[in-house]
């Protein structure tokens, strides 16, 4: 059965779009499909210099230009897995009806024994703070596949 997944940051141009390109370079099967938003994106911008060069230096291709959240996006998507607490509550208060399907992705892929964190921020930052939120990204996207894998 087909899942669509959509990643949520602020601005559409750095975490959400890194987690995008990573899960499609990591999951190659085609019963899930996966799109990023912002929940302040301007449409059309594109990721941060950082972001690039950070999936660069991975060998992750990206092709994106950011997006707002929207209604449709809300609709089509099986799961929407935010990076912070915040925008959790600011999809669920603009799109009550997503409620069920909303999380963060540090709380939809840990197990009881973990914290339950943000995914940092890395706009505005050194290309350094950028590796450090794709290395926390990457190490969530693995676990999520492992999830997803077992939801199927």
């Amino acid at each position: 059965m087909q899942k669509n997944i959509l990643f949520v940051c602020t601005g559409n141009t750095c975490r959400s779009p890194m987690a995008e390109a990573l899960f499609r370079h990591r999951y190659k099967d085609e019963d899930i499909h996966v799109k990023s938003a912002g929940v302040f994106a301007m449409d059309g911008s594109d990721a941060s210099d950082h972001t690039k060069a950070v999936l660069e230096e991975k060998g992750i291709a990206m092709n994106h230009r950011s997006s707002q959240l929207t209604d449709d996006l809300v609709n089509w998507a099986s799961y929407i897995l935010t990076m912070t607490k915040n925008h959790k509550e600011l999809v669920i208060h603009h799109f009550p009806h997503a409620k069920e399907k909303t999380f963060t992705l540090s709380e939809f892929v840990s197990d009881q024994n973990e914290d339950i964190t943000d995914i940092i921020d890395p706009f505005g930052g050194s290309v350094d703070i950028y590796r450090k939120t794709f290395a926390e990204l990457s190490e969530k996207i693995e676990k999520l596949i492992i999830k997803l894998k077992g939801i199927q």
